[in-house]
């Protein structure tokens, strides 16, 4: 059966979503109907009959069913099979990192990387994305608009295409290159910005006023989360229906940290997995915290990071609309957040490429370095089961030349080689 054919979605299959409702005051909206933020300004969640789902499916079912994200439908919105936009969205695998757990004196089981760059586009951001726009098809969106640092709007130009639907990317000036150039070879118009990802946000917000765009900004809509949510269902899985002790997560949007958390909450009431949960922990750089700082403060909601900069430019959020789902999700699971350098981010790449042959992402880099901090301090042990988040495949980042040069018409030194 070939790739992105959706061989695990039934056409005529039952569906459970039953309402919609804002994530900080409860309000209910209709399931069904185009929403934006709540009429408090704040992200939608999706919310299901987990009654019924209980009722239609067990975890021997969803074991059997092709290992991709639609296994997991009955918890999903899209509610029309021909609705769906599948690129092929396959179980990522999990990874020892066998030789950098050794030289730390940890059990490689105890040091584990989910790896989010085998996704389509090669990003996690592809779960988000291909839920978005499948659901932007089933309610007759025609054109997406959004803010990127990079490979969200890759994600989108890709299932747009696909659909058939525009889309519009807005990036900072200084986004990867190779991610600006994708977003355009597959069919995005896209614009480089003199700003950060907010302020490009700003523009595609009075863009959407005024030209009747559809505003997929993170956590702007309500879908993005359910597709990134997979994540924690499919770690369940691989993990046998068991969560580990930690989860470290590069967080910028946070929308799959949140994501993650609900996840756990609808396994548990569907009756997949217990009360135990995962501590989950908020990478963040040191240039760019600005959930760390409301999280060290005791705050609920995380002010603007001026002057954000770092090499990891998947975590360059300055202010993120969720921030206060991040934050409970942190502390309800006994977590933390936590900011690091960014020569321990590019140290931990290196570390994981020499030593274990893993091409780290700088956002997959600093969970590395933010696991070694934590590991330091006491926060966390080495008899601790942990998952790492690497959220792309590092070969869409700039690497360091560390070639040499040979003279084909000399004398070659052998010995010396």
């Amino acid at each position: 059966m070939p790739i992105g054919s959706n061989i695990n979605l039934e056409a005529d299959r039952r569906t459970f979503t039953s309402h919609l409702e804002c994530g900080l005051t409860g309000e209910r909206a209709e399931a069904d109907r185009v929403h934006g933020l709540s009429p408090a300004g704040r992200p939608y969640l999706v919310r299901y009959d987990l009654a019924a789902v209980k009722a239609h499916v067990s975890r021997d079912e969803w074991d059997a069913r092709r290992r991709d994200m639609w296994r997991y439908r009955e918890l999903l919105p899209v509610r029309r099979t021909e609705n769906v936009v599948s690129l092929g969205e396959i179980e990522t695998p999990l990874v020892p990192l066998a030789n950098v757990a050794r030289e730390m004196g940890i059990s490689p089981d105890n040091l584990i990387v989910k790896d989010e760059g085998r996704l389509p586009t090669g990003s996690f951001k592809a779960r988000g994305l291909v839920m978005a726009v499948s659901m932007a098809r089933e309610l007759g969106l025609k054109t997406l608009a959004m803010p990127t640092n990079g490979n969200a709007g890759a994600a989108l130009a890709a299932y747009c295409s696909r659909a058939g639907l525009e889309a519009i990317v807005l990036c900072p000036e200084d986004t990867p290159e190779i991610n600006v150039r994708e977003i355009a070879a597959q069919g995005a118009r896209v614009y480089r910005v003199n700003g950060l990802i907010d302020e490009c946000g700003a523009i595609v917000g009075k863009g959407c006023e005024a030209n009747g765009w559809f505003n997929l900004s993170t956590l702007k809509e309500p879908y993005r989360i359910e597709g990134k949510k997979t994540m924690g269902l499919e770690l369940a899985q691989q993990l046998g229906w068991d969560v580990p002790d930690f989860i470290f997560y590069p967080t910028g949007g946070g929308t799959g940290l949140i994501g993650m958390w609900k996840a756990f909450d609808e396994l548990e009431k569907i009756g997949f997995i217990g009360s135990k949960r995962p501590k989950m922990i908020a990478v963040q750089a040191s240039g760019c915290a600005p959930i760390v700082r409301a999280f060290d403060a005791g705050e609920r909601h995380a002010a603007r990071w001026e002057n954000a900069a770092t090499v990891a430019a998947g975590i360059r959020v300055p202010a993120a609309v969720g921030d206060f789902l991040i934050l409970d999700a942190v502390r309800e699971s006994g977590g933390f957040a936590i900011a690091v350098p960014d020569d321990k981010t590019l140290s931990a790449v290196d570390d994981a490429a020499r030593k274990d042959g893993f091409l780290l992402c700088p956002e997959g880099g600093a969970t590395l370095a933010a696991y070694r901090a934590a590991l330091a301090d006491g926060r966390v042990a080495k008899t601790d089961r942990v998952v790492l988040y690497n959220c792309a495949i590092g070969l869409k980042y700039p690497m360091p030349d560390k070639s040499k040069s040979l003279d084909k018409n000399a004398n070659i030194d052998f010995a010396a080689l």
